[in-house]
């Protein structure tokens, strides 16, 4: 595999090795001891999401100030454009985001460590989305941050206004939200 950096260095974007042929391709999406040595990511995963979003969709920005999450993300249908938001009060990087577009054509995956928000955004037809977990989902501790907060200037690649939930339109802004001490 191959480990690309990110402007925020505890993120990481991940070049699996794809081997390929007429009859199609494989891939190995995870192994433990590949990740620990190539990418320094010795997380237990706990639980597998997948979800399907339609064009324009924006999910995010979500985390849980207890139990955080961290997550190892990567389209298997159609592109997302994927975002971390660093949370970690303490950090040299709080309040920056790093992004990067995850396809079912370029395989990559994106590591979110415990201690980010976390959102993407379907600029495919549609989009289908797995991602491990290193925590299990706590709806009493999940928290939203505002996808087009001013102040983090996400870049979104938006070609129409997004299609948001009501839980993602009520986002707080980073100013009032609770973050990672």
């Amino acid at each position: 595999m191959n480990i690309l950096p990110t402007e925020i260095p505890d993120v990481l974007i991940i070049e699996p090795r794809v081997f390929q042929d007429d009859r199609g391709f494989f891939l190995e999406s995870y192994n433990s001891q590949a990740f620990a040595e190539k990418a320094g990511i010795t997380a237990q995963f706990v639980q597998d999401n997948h979800s399907r979003s339609t064009q324009h969709v924006l999910r995010g920005l979500h985390y849980q100030i207890e139990q955080a999450q961290g997550k190892l993300v990567r389209a298997v249908v159609g592109s997302i454009f994927d975002v971390a938001v660093d949370l970690r009060k303490q950090s040299p990087t709080f309040g920056q985001w790093v992004g990067c577009l995850l396809t079912a054509e370029n395989k990559r995956m994106f590591w979110v460590p415990p201690g980010f928000a976390h959102g993407f955004l379907v600029v495919s037809e549609v989009a289908e989305v797995l991602y491990k977990a290193t925590d299990f989902y706590a709806p009493q501790h999940e928290r939203c941050v505002l996808w087009n907060d001013p102040d983090l200037a996400i870049a979104w690649p938006l070609s129409a206004d997004p299609i948001l939930s009501a839980k993602d339109q009520a986002g707080k802004p980073l100013e009032s939200a609770d973050v990672y001490l």
